[in-house]
């Protein structure tokens, strides 16, 4: 290109006030109509013409081809109905239209569930924002045009009032080319309400909805019917005809702590794009109300504020404790309601309100005639129906009043000897219990330096230095009956029995020296811990079973952990979604005895059923509720907005690519069968060369020669 420019051979604030000084002094000739004055004012002219110095300018320049950007959908929406090759035949024939027309930079971006940022499926496909934020990155005055290849299942499409500041944003046509096909069907799952928390043993409810606008109409009803099925942590519970398009409940009961997965699943029709969406998952966390628990006292002794201790400081316990104050040598025939405090309430505790209560706590309680039989036969009806009973022994239990020798003592787990030993001992784990959720990871103390070496119970010496916990003095012997010992005074001297009657649940420490690891005695022991687990165990806490298969997914993975009481190895069965059964062998975990686990690759979203023939557990791969699957039809409504704002087109390939076409800025960018990538005809310059256009010397002899004309022109 060629053009003048001017480069003045004084600065601008010098040029300027002469050229005001030279302008009035012409004025003011003219005024006076002196002579030789209009070829003083043309010396003038032609002497400030030099200062400028004209010259002729010729850039050199390269042209700078038009960016396009291709937006890619590469979701899970895309992966139904060959949706994947129409996008990939799609690029390959937009590639060479654009390649034909010449001069243009394609830049191609992918797009996935998580783009945008936010890493989660659940946020769906975000497509505009990659798009905007390429578009950012290229020149603005650049841009041509912006490709999208979605089946417009966009979930952050700007709103037709939104398009239009978009459309500022994006300096160009945005094309939408949809993968789908129109009127395409999809039966699907809708979770309209359902609740996230619920109180075990109390009834909740869900609401959901089975969308299919393709549906028949039954010839018995008249309505438009869809075969549901739901089940409910593994087992099946109702299988029933809903009406379709219309809102419908599902109640049930929490009957655990912890989660509890419902599956809602309706029958799949002829035509559908997916089966994916034809079930839904929902998560009710069960969480207890406050928990109730009956601590009963004997005699007062040192280790009565342990248990208090421990079950006031957990806030969702509701503790009731009653001490039984007189001792059984009291034999004044004084009445008992003289001696008590309060009335102990006997019948409303173990008769009118026994089950209420979610654990019962016998600690050193001597049968005093005070709790009449009938009491006890209520308290062992009220283990076998799913209750639970902790007793903590003192030298009580091996007496003639013996709690083992009421109607309780067929639901423990030992009975007692009739003995009692004084003495020393460490409390250690048994084989079981190194298993048991109770007492598993729990880590002895290290005794300092300089301790020295302490006797065990079997008399052998125990090194300086090794793992141990501190010593109780007092063991009650006991015969095994059921159940298991987790922890021992030494072989065969069993200290803490668990165990399981019918549906109810069962613990018997057999010694009432645990508060001296409360206090700290001999380096102490995880008295808190064991007590808590030992609560929350009897009390059912999922995460306490001995015999638990659990599943989580990790990314593209299913880390599948089974624990139990025994060595045996064990398979599990791994169900995808699409119904591949793929059977996994558990490794043996040799730093914690009891557990083993595997890693189980996947591909597949949604739920993944395994089992091992006893126990089921299940992993959701992928977002609970993803907006990918919510419904998979094609969608030309959601970018449609933006493509208006800025002047692009929506096309289905299903009817074939359109004509790329070449448009100048302010023309049309869209038509029937054809879409446009304005032309911007943008350059950059690589070089200029300047010609002077006035020589210095002529204008000089110009300038001499006018003010010469002006002096003879004055002297006549």
């Amino acid at each position: 290109m060629t053009s003048i420019v001017f480069a003045p051979l004084v600065p601008a604030w010098l040029a300027l006030p002469l050229a005001a000084v030279a302008i009035l002094l012409l004025g003011f000739a003219l005024w006076r109509r002196a002579p030789g004055a209009l070829l003083r004012a043309a010396a003038l002219g032609l002497l400030a013409l030099a200062i400028l110095d004209p010259r002729l300018a010729e850039e050199t320049r390269e042209t700078r081809p038009d960016v396009a950007v291709i937006a890619l959908d590469r979701s899970a929406s895309q992966s139904v109905d060959g949706r994947g090759e129409r996008t990939d035949a799609a690029l390959a024939d937009l590639r060479a239209a654009l390649g034909r027309l010449g001069n243009v930079e394609v830049r191609e971006i992918e797009v996935k569930d998580d783009e945008g940022g936010r890493g989660a499926e659940a946020e769906g496909t975000r497509l505009y924002t990659a798009l905007e934020r390429a578009l950012a990155q290229a020149p603005r005055g650049r841009i041509g045009a912006a490709f999208a290849l979605t089946d417009g299942q966009v979930h952050d499409a700007p709103d037709a009032a939104a398009a239009k500041n978009a459309a500022a944003v994006v300096a160009g046509p945005v094309h939408v080319l949809l993968t789908g096909r129109t009127a395409e069907r999809d039966r699907r799952v809708v979770i309209e309400r359902a609740p996230g928390f619920a109180i075990v043993g109390k009834e909740t409810s869900l609401g959901y909805r089975i969308d299919d606008p393709e549906t028949g109409v039954s010839s018995v009803t008249g309505r438009r019917l869809a075969r549901v099925k739901i089940v409910r942590d593994g087992t099946p519970v109702e299988d029933s005809l809903v009406p379709v398009d219309a809102p419908q409940t599902h109640a049930f009961i929490v009957e655990h702590a912890g989660p509890t997965l419902i599956e809602i699943e309706a029958e799949a029709v002829p035509g559908e794009l997916t089966l994916a969406n034809n079930r839904a998952l929902v998560t009710v966390n069960g969480v207890r109300e406050r928990l109730k628990v009956l601590l009963v006292s004997g005699q007062p002794h040192p280790g009565e504020r342990t248990w208090r201790n421990l079950l006031k400081s957990d806030p969702a316990v509701e503790l009731i404790h009653f001490t039984i104050l007189r001792p059984p040598e009291k034999d004044d025939f004084t009445p008992i309601v003289e001696l008590a405090l309060i009335p102990f309430p006997v019948q409303e505790l173990f008769e009118v309100k026994l089950k209420e209560f979610d654990l019962i706590v016998f600690d050193r309680y001597l049968e005093r005639d005070i709790i009449p039989p009938s009491h006890f036969r209520n308290m062992e009806r009220y283990v076998r129906d799913g209750g639970a009973l902790l007793l903590s022994a003192g030298p009580e239990f091996a007496g003639a009043r013996s709690l083992g020798r009421t109607a309780i003592g067929s639901v423990l787990p030992a009975q007692p000897t009739g003995r009692v030993t004084e003495g020393a001992f460490r409390p250690l784990l048994t084989d079981t219990g190194r298993r048991h959720p109770v007492t598993a990871d729990l880590t002895p103390v290290v005794p300092p330096v300089g301790a020295g070496a302490s006797a065990t119970p079997g008399g052998l010496a125990r090194a300086e230095g090794t793992p141990t916990w501190g010593r109780w003095f007092r063991l009650i012997e006991t015969t095994p009956r059921s159940g298991h010992a987790i922890v021992e005074a030494g072989p065969g001297r069993s200290l803490l029995m668990v165990d399981r009657v019918d549906k109810g649940r069962v613990a018997l420490f057999a010694s009432d020296h645990i508060w001296l690891w409360a206090r700290g005695f001999d380096q102490g022991g995880p008295h808190a811990e064991i007590l808590r687990r030992l609560v929350h165990w009897l009390m059912k806490e999922p995460d306490l079973e001995e015999e638990r298969l659990t599943a989580e997914a990790k990314g593209a993975e299913i880390v599948v952990t089974r624990r139990s009481l025994a060595d045996a190895p064990v398979s599990v069965t791994v169900t995808a979604p699409s119904g591949r059964v793929t059977t996994v062998e558990m490794k043996p975990d040799p730093a914690t005895p009891g557990r083993a686990s595997a890693r189980v690759p996947t591909d597949e979203r949604g739920l993944h059923r395994l089992g091992d023939g006893r126990l089921a557990a299940f992993a959701v791969v992928g977002a609970l509720h993803s907006l990918e699957f919510a419904d998979l039809r094609a969608n030309a409504d959601r970018l449609a907005p933006l493509a208006r704002a800025t002047g692009g087109g929506v096309f289905w390939l299903a009817n074939g690519i359109p004509e790329v076409r070449g448009v100048r800025a302010g023309r049309d960018a869209a038509g029937r069968g054809w879409m446009g990538l304005r032309r911007n005809e943008a350059f950059a310059v690589t070089g200029i060369r300047q010609i002077p256009l006035l020589p210095p010397l002529l204008m000089l002899a110009a300038v001499f020669a006018a003010l010469a004309l002006a002096w003879w022109r004055e002297g006549r």
